[in-house]
């Protein structure tokens, strides 16, 4: 068995952060599909694991987490990259990943399961615009922090790079036309550079959809 195991799906932009992190840091680790469109994050077994119902989910031995932001920061202390080098660059990738939960990624992961994962005749009209124009404030703030900096926090790549990106490489799927953020673009450029880089979809299983999903 691996050392860390991820209970994830390709389509979970929380979980992508975490195997990221997983892929870069070069970790002995293996995806657990879970069939997160029928039920699986809701069966019993799941929830013995995360009582929240959500994914993801990281096992490392008799460690179980939850939460995306609380996984990065323990795999930065287990492995001793991508973390913080001072007090102050500590807080800030704690800023940044509050924000990224509360306001980015928080915005445009349930925009983007609104506009593709839902039925059509579940979606909203109204919610959908309401979380385009939370979506779109978020990233005017993300270009406008990247203007003359290459990443989020330090001179490296942290985990706050690690987080703010979660969704950032699905932006067909919201509707989002990248050349009007040419800092972002930039910035995501060089994340998918870094060796061992995989889109969300090569590096989780469950893509594509049965049906025609994404």
């Amino acid at each position: 068995m691996s050392e860390y195991r991820l209970h994830c799906f390709a389509q979970s932009g929380n979980a992508y952060r975490v195997a990221l992190m997983l892929e870069f840091t070069g970790s002995d680790w293996e995806p657990v599909f879970v069939d997160f469109f029928n039920g699986g994050a809701r069966r019993p077994e799941f929830l013995a694991l995360n009582e929240m119902g959500e994914v993801p989910v990281l096992e490392h031995g008799s460690t179980v987490l939850s939460q995306s932001g609380v996984m990065l920061d323990y795999l930065a202390e287990k492995t001793g990259q991508f973390g913080p080098q001072s007090d102050d660059e500590r807080r800030e990738i704690l800023r940044w990943t509050i924000w990224d939960n509360q306001r980015l990624c928080g915005s445009i992961g349930p925009l983007r399961f609104q506009m593709n994962f839902l039925p059509e005749a579940k979606r909203n009209a109204d919610v959908i615009h309401f979380l385009r124009g939370r979506s779109l404030a978020a990233m005017k703030v993300l270009e406008g922090h990247l203007d003359g900096r290459d990443w989020m926090v330090a001179d490296r790549p942290t985990t706050a790079d690690l987080s703010c990106v979660g969704y950032l490489y699905f932006t067909e799927e919201f509707d989002v036309d990248l050349a009007a953020w040419p800092n972002t673009k930039a910035w995501l450029d060089r994340i998918a550079a870094l060796p061992g880089w995989k889109h969300p979809y090569d590096l989780m299983p469950g893509h594509p959809l049965p049906g025609g999903g994404g």
